[in-house]
């Protein structure tokens, strides 16, 4: 069933937590610049989906996974930083 997957250990996850913690700090700082320009409603919406991301990544156990994660939050990141705002790629 779960074959394939190669599970995360303690250390594993103690290596990502500095990176990701400064990767969700950043996105907190660039939702609230003005390169965006986005309202204090829409800033906190966005925070609250940032928020709610971060939350589900944090229960991921497979190294794969946490790997793809880390990539697109690197490259949402960085189009953030341009001042775009990726689009969502999911359907509610």
């Amino acid at each position: 069933m779960a074959r394939g997957f190669v599970w995360a250990t303690a250390e594993d996850l103690l290596q990502n937590r500095a990176f990701v913690l400064s990767l969700y700090r950043s996105y907190l700082r660039v939702l609230a610049s003005d390169k965006l320009s986005l309202s204090l409603a829409a800033q906190a919406s966005k925070r609250a989906q940032v928020r709610e991301m971060f939350d589900m990544g944090a229960q991921e156990r497979s190294l794969h996974n946490i790997r793809d994660l880390i990539d697109a939050a690197k490259y949402t990141l960085s189009q953030l930083h341009k001042g775009q705002i990726p689009r969502e790629s999911y359907n509610k």
